[in-house]
């Protein structure tokens, strides 16, 4: 039987208790957990440190533009079955001839369509049930791949293709199924339907400094409240692209190298912006908005 605990995070990850109440019900019920959310919250570190945390096997189907169920689930290889095919009927050739060696298939048989069948994620989870199956960054694909998936999660099964074996697994045995989505585009109501479903809000000053905590312990808290000062006051002032989580954990890592009153120096001169900062028009409003904060400084400053 798979995994069913109630699982709260781990030494690396920060699990908020809706997240975790959302992911154990998903589990219990056999049901694909869908989390949205904008780029950067933890969604796809989830299945990754639940994995890692309980030791089970993880499959991972990255989403892009051209996916389709057969990437996901499985594919035939014909070209090895033609080749396969035609070795055979050499090989019959070379017996006839009385000649000893023979070419190999690889212990392939043309006979059995099961040998020539190319296992994706899908499957390989469905044949572990105690494992772990993310599917990330769905909205990223064609309309249809999540309208394909509607009997798969419905019905909890797979049908190969051309040898026909159904890969099927009960309720109880189902494995964790995270589904991650940036929405940049809406997904069907009727593939929601079949999910758990979950947002994940970006998470506030108290929030984000015990992520910080999980993955830099030793970094000092001086260290700390200066970057998360400068950090929310850019994502505050109306950027093209605000930074994430990711980037600022990236940006703090960096700043690790440094001792703390170094740190703290590089941090209020913005040094490593580039960690943070993604796109040339947010760069030159940042410019823009520090000057005119110096601007203002000054004045404040200059007696009358």
């Amino acid at each position: 039987m798979a995994e069913k605990s109630m699982w709260k995070g781990s030494e690396r990850y920060l699990c908020d208790r809706d997240l975790a109440q959302a992911f154990h019900m998903s589990r219990v019920l056999g049901m694909p957990l869908l989390i949205e959310g904008e780029p950067g919250t933890g969604k796809t570190e989830l299945p990754i440190q639940y994995s890692k945390d309980m030791g089970l096997d993880m499959y991972v189907y990255p989403v892009g533009s051209k996916s389709n169920v057969e990437q996901f689930v499985a594919r035939f290889d014909h070209v090895k079955y033609l080749r396969d095919s035609q070795i055979e009927i050499l090989n019959a050739q070379r017996d006839e001839k009385g000649l000893a060696t023979k070419l190999s298939t690889g212990d392939r048989d043309p006979e059995n369509l099961s040998d020539y069948v190319v296992r994706g994620p899908a499957v390989q989870a469905f044949q572990s049930p105690n494992s772990v199956l993310l599917i990330d960054e769905i909205d990223k694909a064609p309309r249809e791949f999540p309208n394909d998936l509607l009997y798969a999660l419905s019905h909890r099964k797979f049908i190969l293709p051309e040898s026909g074996e159904v890969i099927e697994v009960s309720e109880e045995n189902m494995p964790a199924i995270i589904i991650t989505s940036n929405r940049e585009q809406e997904l069907p109501t009727a593939f929601k339907g079949r999910c758990i479903y979950h947002y994940i809000h970006f998470p506030e000053v108290h929030t984000m400094r015990e992520i910080v905590a999980k993955h830099y312990p030793v970094l000092d808290n001086k260290v700390v409240d200066v970057a998360l000062d400068v950090f929310y006051h850019l994502r505050n002032i109306g950027l093209e692209r605000a930074p994430t989580t990711r980037e600022l954990l990236n940006w703090l890592k960096y700043m690790k190298s440094s001792s703390s009153t170094e740190a703290i120096a590089k941090i209020e001169k913005l040094e490593g912006i580039g960690a943070l900062i993604k796109t040339q028009t947010d760069l030159e409003k940042i410019q823009k908005h520090i000057l005119r904060d110096s601007d203002d400084y000054n004045r404040r400053s200059t007696p009358n």
